[in-house]
């Protein structure tokens, strides 16, 4: 690429920003497009390629433009310590419907009703894609292809379909929601085409989610624990369905 750096002003703002080697290295392994990737470095950036993802190196090497110090911290306002940083095109909006609806599935998907924090958006998305669920739907503001959450992702948006809607909008499917009050998830065993359901940090489950709930389901606690990060509660409920029946090939 000839002037990166005028590639990236002029695609800024309809991208989504992979933030580090990661992020750029998972992005590419699924099969994103990514227009323009900058380091500071290419030497270290294909090192760490070489190491961490000999599969993706030569379309590293022939992506990556390198830049002086002060430009990178001038297009990313926290550059990640790899140094490297890119731009990809997000994933068309009705293609990841189309994935959401399609039955019969053969992986849940996740939804956070409500959630607050970006970085815990990002972990459960890495998550998902580590199990293969079929995408992760959030209702409520936050967007679940924000910045922050795509840096806490690892990139990882692009294993999976990604996508806000409301909660009549959701996929098909038994809905399975975790509460306190539910029934504990080691007598249960979770179908394929289930719709796991998790509330908010700081709330719970919001009253239009709770009344389309098929199923509450609880995760065994210690009395006196008041809960489990959001990010570790979708692993271990991940995990159950995986151990069950269900995992990624």
């Amino acid at each position: 690429m000839n002037d990166p750096v005028r590639a990236w002003h002029r695609l800024a703002d309809g991208s989504v920003l992979l933030d580090g080697f990661h992020a750029l290295k998972h992005a590419v392994r699924f099969q994103a497009r990514v227009p323009v990737a900058v380091t500071t470095d290419r030497r270290a950036a294909l090192a760490l390629a070489d190491e961490l993802a000999p599969d993706v190196r030569e379309t590293l090497d022939a992506l990556l433009a390198e830049v002086p110090e002060e430009t990178l911290k001038a297009l990313v306002p926290r550059p990640h310590p790899t140094a490297v940083a890119a731009l990809a095109v997000r994933p068309s909006r009705a293609a990841n419907l189309e994935a959401l609806a399609r039955t019969p599935r053969s992986a849940p998907v996740v939804v956070l009703d409500n959630p607050r924090n970006l970085g815990n958006a990002g972990a459960v998305i890495r998550l998902a894609a580590g199990f293969g669920a079929t995408g992760v739907v959030t209702t409520g503001t936050l967007d679940p292809w924000h910045p922050t959450v795509v840096r806490g992702g690892a990139g990882l948006h692009f294993a999976t379909a990604v996508e806000r809607l409301t909660v009549d909008e959701l996929p098909p499917g038994p809905v399975f929601a975790l509460d306190p009050e539910g029934d504990d998830i080691r007598g249960l065993k979770l179908p394929d085409d289930a719709v796991l359901a998790f509330g908010s940090e700081r709330t719970g489950l919001s009253a239009e989610l709770r009344a389309r709930t098929d199923h509450l389901v609880a995760l065994p606690m210690r009395p006196q624990v008041s809960s489990y990060n959001l990010a570790t509660s979708v692993a271990m409920t991940l995990f159950h369905w995986s151990a069950t029946g269900g995992a990624p090939a």
